[in-house]
């Protein structure tokens, strides 16, 4: 592509690069300069105009953009294309799910020609229906066709989402102290699972007590079961991961570095995932819970170096509500 300025005979086809005011209307940047548009400048006095022209080969932004945000979408990625224009096509999601993406690839999607972009979500984050996924931009007004192929190529079927594979879940919550645990947890919990489009058993309430735990736990046949506890779990011993072995099941992991989110702990109960939720489920707001739930309903496996491996990026805006608040007593804070 050859870009600059060229006097109006030289401009018939090219794309105009800059819009041009004019007292009939307006000349758009991007618009392609027929005869009529080179009639409309020669009757204003304007000589010259700046311009972009196509070479042998090359392919306008739109084209290009379309053809690399193509190749992108793996086989049932559930992301769509939305073409808007000037060199730039979005991708969004069709249905809830985390993000799957081929870091790499899109590296190299990126490393091809500066003048073809492409940005997208982080790995794993959650979306729903009409999230902007990604985006693809073309920088100029046309790019070579050699590059756009090797764009696509590096980058193809890089993108997709995993999906949700788990229903329904099951949420058992304890009071400690005689004090009834009240609605919130429940209602949040629930919310966070349909999100997902999970739905929520019933939340039963027990007291915080081992074997009325256990209990509880035996009697769900949820395929996910997720624990609330009326009083911190601070140990790997404490009620409630004694209370999933005393059950039958196991404890694969407690603690995480994610804060809010510190006090997770992760087992398994006859092949169902089950998730202790540290206190700070309790709020709406983002705390490590939510990475760990959500990759469960989407079918990923948490193992715990997966867990212990999330402390980069895990120190998560402060809930404001938490009992304990990270600069409570620090020595030396204002």
């Amino acid at each position: 592509m050859r870009f600059g300025p060229v006097p109006l005979a030289d401009a018939q086809d090219a794309v105009l690069a800059h819009s041009v005011a004019l007292k009939d209307g307006r000349l758009r940047k991007g618009c392609t300069l027929g005869a009529a548009e080179l009639a409309r400048l020669a009757a204003a006095g304007i000589a010259q105009v700046m311009v972009a022209r196509l070479d042998a080969g090359d392919r306008t932004e739109d084209d290009a953009a379309l053809s690399v945000a193509n190749a992108l979408l793996a086989s049932g990625a559930a992301l769509s294309l939305r073409a808007v224009g000037t060199g730039r096509v979005n991708i969004v999601a069709d249905a809830p799910g985390l993000v799957a993406l081929d870091a790499p690839a899109i590296h190299a999607v990126n490393a091809v020609d500066p003048a073809i972009t492409l940005a997208t979500l982080p790995p794993l984050m959650r979306v729903e229906a009409g999230t902007m996924v990604a985006t693809v931009k073309i920088i100029p007004y046309a790019v070579a066709g050699q590059s756009v192929e090797r764009a696509a190529n590096a980058g193809r079927a890089a993108l997709s989402l995993h999906r949700p594979h788990i229903p329904r879940a099951a949420l058992v919550m304890t009071r400690a102290g005689g004090s009834d645990p009240g609605e919130k947890g429940a209602r949040v919990t629930s919310d966070r699972l349909a999100r997902l489009g999970v739905a929520m058993d019933a939340a039963q309430v027990v007291d915080h007590d081992t074997d009325a735990l256990a209990r509880a736990l035996r009697a769900t046949d949820a395929p996910l079961i997720l624990i609330l506890t009326g009083s911190a779990t601070s140990d790997l011993h404490d009620t409630a991961p004694e209370a999933l072995r005393r059950a039958g099941g196991t404890v694969a992991h407690f603690g995480m570095p994610v804060d809010p989110g510190n006090l997770l702990f992760l087992g398994d109960m006859e092949g169902r995932p089950v998730i202790g939720l540290p206190g700070c489920a309790k709020s709406p707001a983002l705390n490590g819970a939510d990475w760990v739930l959500e990759r469960i309903i989407c079918g990923l496996t948490v193992t715990p170096a997966d867990i212990m491996g999330m402390g980069v990026g895990g120190l998560l805006t402060e809930i404001p509500s938490r009992p304990r608040p990270r600069r409570q007593g620090e020595m030396g804070a204002p």
